[in-house]
């Protein structure tokens, strides 16, 4: 069985009153992993995760965001992308 490892999703979004964390690890469920505010305009929330290819967004406010400080993305089947993290 392989290794779970930690991972650190961080985004800047000041101005949010709620982000959370949606992706391929939690059935991309909009509302069931909620992410703190650090006080400073981060957004943080910690999984441990298989490794392999996840893919995610973070949903600001009701809006679906891709992660800006994560380059690689995939095409998915609503017209946009998804940010890609590689385990």
């Amino acid at each position: 069985m392989s290794q779970r490892k930690r991972v650190t999703f961080v985004l800047e979004a000041p101005g949010a009153r709620r982000v959370c964390l949606a992706g391929s690890f939690n059935g991309w469920a909009a509302d069931k992993e909620p992410m703190r505010p650090d006080g400073r305009g981060r957004w943080v929330k910690v999984k441990y995760l298989q490794p392999g290819e996840h893919q995610y967004k973070f949903v600001v406010d009701g809006q679906w965001w891709q992660d800006p400080a994560r380059p690689e993305a995939a095409p998915n089947p609503y017209g946009s992308a998804n940010s890609v993290l590689r385990l």
